[in-house]
């Protein structure tokens, strides 16, 4: 009696569910905040269902990370300002990170329309100028002054002069909260790094290893000085410095012996029917004979 009685009950529902065939499963919805942001563009475009959540929901929107990892400068001012769009004036934070093709005029009018933004990391964009990060802080302050870390390595030309206006700019005693300063070695802005190790071979020698990577040479993975002592220096596959304990633990190229860092674990060649990799001067090599 008591499967007989569930079956009558389902019988409306099933006939109300037809109704709705090709709408996605309620399920999905709850992913959609934690796609990333190319995925999360796909699914918009998917059904009018998507779009309109996506349009309804504005937590996915708060906080944008665009990163061209391959460098493919495939995000443009205009692709750009359609990803930021969707906040609605409501961005919090905003991370650009080898976005070659985003200019100073396009980030200018992100800005423009996203005045709460607190965060905001444009590394390693080569459209970018000083003078245009300069503006773009310069906007977010006159607004409601709620830009709180600013990070720009890699942005090009950047001088004392600079880094003292967007200091000022900043208005905070928190040395953290610009990721470059001016080196205690060559006196130039840039990163400046402190060797993690207490008995590090340089700072017993010198008394101090604090410097950028131009002054003194550190490992891409731990960030320990390398170089002080000739046997504690290897080179990677995508030519950065590790030091040897980092080197040994990394997987090498099948041909060189060399492995890569972790940042740039992704250049990996993968070997058909192996679990190992070439590196990609190895693979073209290959390809050329």
């Amino acid at each position: 009696m008591e499967i007989s009685h569930e079956t009558t009950l389902k019988q409306p529902q099933t006939n109300q569910d037809s109704s709705n065939m090709g709408q996605p499963h309620e399920s999905l919805y709850l992913v959609l905040p934690y796609l990333p942001l190319f995925e999360l563009l796909a699914m918009y475009q998917v059904c009018r269902s998507f779009m309109d959540a996506l349009n309804n929901d504005i937590l996915p929107w708060l906080d944008i990370v665009v990163e061209d990892r391959v460098r493919r400068s495939r995000v443009s001012d205009e692709i750009l300002m359609k990803i930021t769009s969707k906040a609605m004036g409501r961005l919090r934070s905003l991370v650009l990170v080898n976005c070659g093709k985003i200019s100073d005029d396009g980030l200018q009018d992100v800005v423009a329309n996203n005045h709460g933004i607190n965060k905001l990391y444009v590394l390693q964009c080569a459209g970018l100028t000083p003078e245009g990060v300069i503006k773009a802080v310069t906007t977010l302050n006159q607004q409601n002054a709620t830009l709180k870390t600013l990070k720009i390595n890699g942005i090009s030309n950047i001088t004392k002069e600079h880094l003292q206006t967007l200091r000022s700019l900043l208005n905070s005693d928190d040395p953290s909260s610009i990721d470059i300063e001016i080196c205690p070695k060559c006196d130039e802005p840039r990163m400046v790094y402190d060797c993690p190790l207490e008995t590090c071979d340089r700072k017993r020698a010198t008394g101090s290893c604090r410097g950028c990577r131009f002054c003194v040479t550190r490992c891409e993975e731990c960030g320990k000085c390398v170089g002080f002592d000739d046997e504690d220096d290897n080179e990677a596959a995508c030519e950065d410095v590790l030091c040897e304990s980092c080197w040994i633990k990394l997987p090498k190229c099948d041909f060189c012996n060399k492995p890569y860092c972790n940042k740039h674990a992704y250049k990996q060649c993968d070997v058909p029917g192996s679990s190992h990799f070439i590196c990609e001067a190895c693979y073209m090599k290959i390809d050329e004979v």
